[in-house]
């Protein structure tokens, strides 16, 4: 199970909501899917200035013993990728859909949980990551105010 979870972490999950959103709730959703494109993006630098900046190695090559239970996507460690997009992605769609916290929430800790589990991060990783993908969330939420794109929505 962690590894399935691990692996809807790579993005699968994620795409798949962004894309079903505006099935679903209609042209409004459109907004939340921009604004998670958007924090996406940015959640994408930050955490590949920061591993590039601090180089810290996995858990499966710096300590002996540990076999990492899935292929990681980069080299470095911290923080991880996966944790820091679970929350933000899981933050923006809980806010403007509540009731999607049932499936994002657990999944997101799943996720979490799995890096470690799995040997590919530090728990202090997957805590920097949270921290991370959340302040990035809570940005993203007062950066761009739900109202942001209504002009545009006319068109679609």
């Amino acid at each position: 199970m962690l590894v399935v979870a691990s692996w809807l972490g790579n993005g699968i999950f994620w795409y798949a909501l962004a894309l079903s959103l505006p099935l679903i709730y209609g042209r409004s959703a459109l907004f939340t899917t921009v604004r998670g494109v958007i924090v996406g993006l940015v959640g994408v630098a930050v955490y590949k200035c920061v591993k590039s900046r601090l180089v810290r190695e996995r858990p499966y090559i710096s300590l002996e013993g540990i076999v990492p239970g899935a292929k990681p996507l980069d080299r470095y460690s911290f923080p991880s990728g996966h944790t820091l997009h679970a929350f933000s992605f899981s933050i923006l769609a809980v806010a403007g859909y509540p009731e999607l916290a049932w499936v994002c929430v657990p999944l997101t800790m799943l996720i979490a949980l799995s890096r470690v589990m799995l040997g590919l991060h530090y728990p202090s990783d997957v805590v920097a990551g949270a921290l991370l993908g959340s302040a990035l969330a809570c940005l993203g939420i007062m950066a761009i105010p739900a109202d942001a794109f209504a002009p545009y929505l006319h068109f679609l």
